[in-house]
């Protein structure tokens, strides 16, 4: 029996949590859907994650609202997703100046980025409740970095008694991931270049290089961490749980992939070998199902040498679709 297209059966929503991690940071998380963090400075807030419609942001909004009537002056695009920035204009009417973006983020928003929309829109309609409140494609108004990783491309914005780190640390989820780091308080924002116990989408990743990114975001040594899905992570054991389930994803897969591609398997055949390596560890995940196909064909791709992903539209959706989960 075939599967329901991606998310389109998964109506249930998730219960939200608004939760306090240090002086100036909080999680906001959502059983598995995607989170967002948020930083309380005594002169402006900072989002990280926009949400995906500015419908679903005003909930974040009241979240914040009821904690502090400072200006949500920066919101921060972690990737290019639209799950992930198309709640950016909400924040316009709460004070919002600057949404900020890698150089790389913007690059993908140019690239793919109207794609992306249709096809998670299609993918996703749960989590994009009033898609009607969307404008269009979100923009940043200010480009971090010229691609490179490394901290020498880093922002650093003072939100009034803490100070927040803006820079690429390396392509892992997408090409221009980007995170947020407040050093005073060892708490960092990953989006999606980190997961927990929830699928790892890995549709438009670059999978050799991600576990080296992910080493230099252990390098930090963070208390505390916002991963893209999954509960916040408190003390840095937990922290390297939440690295060390990431890059078992990531290794397992593209092992697989590799193996497929040197066998020169077709893709069906491929997603039943990968199957062998990942159901045992992560079938039990939220959206494992729906990741899984997405994720073995650019395993694949990776492993038999396209460098940059292929782009995701509605009708490549469905076409994988039908032929690894039909």
């Amino acid at each position: 029996m075939s599967k329901a297209f991606a998310s389109q059966a998964d109506l249930e929503d998730k219960k939200t949590t608004f939760e306090q991690l240090s002086p100036h940071c909080w999680a906001y998380t959502a059983e598995g859907d995607p989170n967002s963090g948020v930083i309380i400075g005594e002169k402006y807030i900072m989002v990280s994650d926009a949400t995906a419609t500015p419908a679903m942001a005003q909930d974040l909004i009241a979240q914040i609202r009821k904690i502090s009537d400072k200006p949500i002056k920066y919101v921060l695009l972690t990737h290019y997703h639209a799950v992930r920035v198309l709640g950016a204009s909400a924040y316009l009417a709460e004070g919002a100046t600057e949404v900020i973006a890698s150089r790389g983020t913007y690059e993908l928003i140019v690239e793919r980025g109207a794609q992306d929309m249709q096809s998670e829109m299609e993918r996703f309609p749960r989590l994009f409740r009033g898609a009607d409140s969307v404008p269009g494609l979100t923009w940043p108004t200010l480009v971090v970095g010229d691609g490179k990783p490394g901290q020498q491309g880093s922002l650093e914005i003072d939100l009034g008694g803490v100070k927040v780190q803006i820079w690429h640390p390396g392509a892992g989820h997408t090409r221009g991931d980007t995170i947020a780091w407040v050093a005073s308080e060892k708490v960092l924002f990953s989006g999606d270049l980190v997961e927990y116990e929830a699928g790892v989408y890995t549709g438009d990743a670059q999978l050799e290089e991600w576990p080296t990114t992910l080493e230099a975001l252990r390098a930090l040594n963070a208390e505390y961490i916002v991963p893209g899905r999954g509960e916040a992570m408190k003390g840095n054991a937990d922290v390297n749980k939440a690295l060390d389930y990431t890059k078992r994803w990531v290794t397992t897969l593209f092992q697989a992939g590799k193996e497929a591609a040197a066998a020169d398997m077709d893709l069906k055949t491929a997603m039943a070998h990968t199957r062998k390596s990942m159901d045992p560890v992560f079938g039990h995940v939220f959206i494992y199902e729906h990741c899984l196909p997405f994720d073995v064909s650019r395993a694949y791709d990776e492993a038999k040498g396209i460098k940059n992903p292929r782009i995701w539209t509605a009708e490549r959706d469905k076409e994988m679709w039908a032929a690894l989960q039909g």
